[in-house]
């Protein structure tokens, strides 16, 4: 397995893991393929052979950075992609000088919570009723300098 970034031609199986992993609010193949006009914007994915084994993108401004989607296939979690993903975003945001990553999460997803909280992230607030079906996510961040 090996980390890159995503190019062009991963989009339509980007999209479709993207669609089993949050039938709820996905990122369509729109969303994705718009990704690569913003220059503020970076994926990066786990190549297992041409398999999709998990990705990431994550979006840096001016001092801070955003990690916009983070996903694992199924056949592959609990295998440590989601840490590598997750550190492979926090250091393109380090590299870029940024001084803190922020992140949204559902709070019904402890899985990733604990992954987060892990890898250094703390909660800080929630935002009530914000996905889609109502649920409250909560914004977690990473202090880098």
């Amino acid at each position: 397995m090996k980390f890159r970034r995503w190019r062009f031609e991963d989009i339509l199986k980007i999209a479709e893991l993207e669609r089993e992993c949050f039938p709820l609010d996905p990122w369509n193949y729109r969303m994705l393929a718009d990704s690569f006009e913003n220059e503020n914007f970076v994926g990066i994915l786990c190549d297992d052979g041409g398999d999709i084994a998990g990705y990431g993108g994550i979006t840096t401004g001016y001092d801070t950075a955003d990690i916009d989607l983070i996903a694992v296939a199924e056949r592959y979690r609990n295998a440590g992609i989601g840490s590598s993903v997750l550190e492979e975003l926090v250091s393109v945001a380090a590299e870029r000088g940024m001084e803190k990553v922020f992140l949204e999460v559902r709070v019904s997803n402890s899985p990733a919570i604990s992954l987060y909280l892990k890898h250094g992230f703390n909660g800080v607030y929630a935002r009530t009723r914000y996905y889609s079906d109502g649920e409250d996510c909560l914004v977690m961040v990473r202090a880098l300098k």
